[in-house]
């Protein structure tokens, strides 16, 4: 479904294959395989695609449009993507088609959100379910407790990290979605 999805919006674009691969940094070969269904892209992959398509990572996992105002999630419907190099996964509470993204987070034992601080055009607000989570905005740094949360504007430089040797999950409100 997601290599659909990139299909279109990079076709609709006028895009050629090509190009997105050089924009992206990415192979040919690799956008070719995730455009067809043959390999499952990476966060990482996901993120350049997202930003060089100027669409929320989330937009790639297109949901069905509601027939009435209110869309249910089921827990063994959620879309999940996760690091290439293992370490955090993301789980879509929300549906996608709305103006704001709810994600549950898992982060494993020593592990960051990303290798480097990134930014995108939101707000976001983040809270810990279990564990502990060091939230870096900027030069700042919080370190979470479960029911604590931070909120913060996503367009400073950001990342999640989980100092302990335990699992971290948390929740992440962003608006609009952009992540």
């Amino acid at each position: 479904m997601v290599g659909v999805r990139i299909r279109e919006l990079r076709t609709g674009r006028g895009m050629t294959l090509t190009e997105l691969a050089r924009t992206t940094g990415l192979s040919p070969g690799l956008i070719s395989q995730v455009e067809r269904g043959l390999t499952d892209p990476s966060l990482e992959t996901l993120r350049r695609i997202a930003r060089i398509l100027d669409v929320p990572l989330f937009s790639l996992f297109r949901e069905p449009d509601a027939e009435s105002g209110a869309v249910v999630v089921r827990r063994d419907r959620r879309m999940q993507v996760s690091s290439p190099h293992g370490g955090i996964s993301y789980q879509r509470l929300s549906p996608g088609s709305g103006r704001l993204e709810l994600l549950e987070g898992t982060l494993e034992p020593g592990a960051a959100s990303s290798a480097t601080p990134w930014s995108h055009p939101s707000e976001e607000c983040v809270t810990v379910q279990e564990g502990r989570l060091l939230v870096e905005v900027g030069t700042e740094r919080h370190e979470l407790a479960p029911g604590d949360s931070c909120y913060f504007d996503s367009r400073s430089p950001h990342r999640y990290v989980n100092p302990t040797q335990r699992p971290t999950v948390f929740l992440i409100a962003i608006t609009p979605p952009s992540y």
